[in-house]
């Protein structure tokens, strides 16, 4: 369970922001979606290898 102090005086918005930044770098949404269906680790290597290719061709074609 994540909890934001508000302090007195402070904006509601401000205070939702906060939240919401830490809720996406815990990662809940993430995990939930993950734990849903099971994925082999060798599929899991192979998308993260494909995924680095991927970074890694944006980049080289961005120095050109």
């Amino acid at each position: 369970m994540l909890i934001i102090p508000v302090k007195e005086g402070e904006n509601i918005d401000r205070a939702l922001k906060r939240y919401k930044r830490k809720f996406d770098r815990v990662g809940i949404v993430k995990e939930l979606r993950a734990r849903q269906h099971f994925s082999k680790p060798s599929v899991l290597r192979r998308n993260v290898i494909q995924r680095a290719e991927f970074i890694q061709r944006l980049r080289d074609a961005e120095e050109i």
